[in-house]
């Protein structure tokens, strides 16, 4: 029997969490009153229709049951990007920043996605109220709304735990305490000291007060929005260090970091996927390295191939050098880097590296199959044998994770791209890194991109974000039949 789907829980929680982001967009409009900016007005103007909105949503759902289903919690997900994103875009548009609607829903889900990939062709002709919303954007988006939704909406008398289940389909979050709202502020509580300690630092090194608080959101969110048209090119090595550092921590496992900050280092090295996540970074690094030692010197090549790697690997997209200026054989690594991703459980994008870790194994074991078909040859992963079904789980990700990229670059060719960027901007904003290659490398701007290549890209970004089966899902018939 089909079970009534429950509407009303849907505008309810939508409403709550729409609530979140007006009270957001009140730190740039005081930010836009307090440098006496131009665009105070679309600022008001966006907070008003944002607030008023989410009351209404909160109505519609009143006296709504407590129930949130599987159905429920899939299009929760999905719509909260959406809603957002149409709220988000709204200071872009009314202020004229972004005049044309399509380049400001651009914009906005590239920075809640934490793509990072802009529309702006003078990023350091904007107001500080646009530079702070692009870089709070990404750090909203960057733990997840979701995560935020689960630690929030107990408040409220909403569960979370089937926004959760859906937000981390797939190879799932490990659990610090039986509640999930509890993990989710353990979380966030790390999140926010990675921030502030970030920010400290790249204050005392130099950088510039407004300018270290976008950088430090953009890098922990692993986003990449910067506040200057070169990216961080123009800033010290030491400033480039620390933005460094703090990528690498942001593509590991919070749950990780977590037992890390509470003196316990063995669950961060005993554990494979963050293995096999630094050794890439550091692999990858020390390959780009070399093969910049006899242009940049031995310091510089270490320092701008290790950012250049993690950078890439964490879906960040900062930018220490222009590797489109490189010999082709090092642009072609980092495009390589861009299928990885950091750890599960992190803010950054792409495959995962434990499902890279799982597949790689599962494809050995089937070699070893073949030499002794009698042999019991289980897939092992942390000392634990793995079950058939995550086997078969990261297969179907892979599976669908290509096809998405091969059918995005189809439709890029139809725009008129070529088929090398249109292969390169596919791979970036599924796995939102936000630079790509050729005429959209390490500038990461995408003005010129064709109207309808701008829309299938938004698309593909939130697929990415989403990883792939909470979207797919909501077009599953067996979902809604359930």
């Amino acid at each position: 029997m089909t079970r009534t789907f429950n509407w009303r829980i849907v505008f309810k929680t939508m409403g709550v969490l729409t609530l979140l982001e007006a009270l957001f967009l009140l730190v740039p409009t005081g930010v836009a009153w307090w440098y006496h900016e131009a665009d105070l007005g679309a600022w008001i103007v966006s907070c008003a229709v944002t607030w008023l909105s989410c009351w209404w949503m909160i109505a519609a759902g009143r006296k709504a049951e407590r129930r949130v289903g599987e159905r429920e919690g899939y299009v929760i997900v999905a719509a909260v990007w959406v809603v957002y994103s149409l709220f988000g875009m709204l200071p872009y548009w009314l202020s004229g920043a972004l005049p044309a609607l399509t380049d400001a829903w651009y914009e906005t889900m590239a920075g809640f996605t934490t793509t990072g990939s802009t529309v702006f062709t003078d990023v350091a002709a904007q107001p500080h109220s646009i530079l702070l919303w692009r870089a709070l954007s990404q750090w909203i988006g960057g733990m997840g709304i979701i995560v935020l939704s689960v630690a929030i909406l107990p408040m409220f008398g909403l569960g979370g735990m089937q926004l959760y289940s859906a937000e981390v389909t797939g190879v799932s979050y490990e659990k610090l305490s039986p509640r999930i709202a509890d993990t989710a502020k353990h979380m966030w509580i790390t999140y926010i000291g990675l921030t502030i300690g970030e920010g400290v630092l790249l204050w005392l090194f130099g950088m510039g007060t407004f300018d270290a608080v976008c950088h430090a959101m953009s890098t922990i969110s692993t986003g990449g929005f910067a506040t200057h048209n070169d990216s961080v090119i123009a800033y010290s090595p030491a400033i480039q260090w620390t933005i460094l550092v703090f990528m690498l921590l942001s593509g590991i496992n919070f749950t990780q970091l977590i037992y890390l900050f509470r003196g316990k280092p063995q669950r961060l090295f005993h554990d494979e996927e963050t293995r096999w996540y630094t050794s890439a970074c550091l692999a990858a690094g020390v390959v780009l390295a070399a093969g910049l030692f006899y242009h940049t010197g031995l310091w510089s090549s270490i320092r701008i191939g290790l950012f250049t790697s993690i950078a890439t690997i964490t879906s960040t997209g900062f930018v220490a050098a222009d590797y489109m200026q490189w010999p082709p054989v090092l642009w072609v690594i980092v495009f390589f880097l861009m299928f990885t991703g950091g750890a599960s459980g992190s803010t950054a994008g792409g495959m995962k590296w434990v499902r890279i870790a799982i597949f790689a194994k599962a494809a050995l074991a089937e070699i070893k199959r073949r030499i002794h078909p009698n042999a019991v040859i289980p897939v092992r992963f942390n000392e634990h044998t793995l079950r058939e079904q995550t086997t078969s789980n990261v297969v179907a990700f892979m599976f669908f994770y290509v096809m998405i990229i091969v059918a995005a670059t189809l439709w890029f060719c139809g725009c008129g791209i070529g088929f090398d960027e249109s292969f390169g901007i596919a791979t970036s904003m599924i796995g939102n890194v936000g630079v790509s290659i050729g005429q959209w490398g390490s500038s990461g701007c995408y003005a010129a991109l064709p109207a309808a290549a701008k829309w299938a890209a938004t698309f593909v970004m939130l697929i990415g974000r989403l990883e792939i089966f909470t979207v797919l899902l909501l077009f599953s018939r067996a979902l809604w039949k359930k």
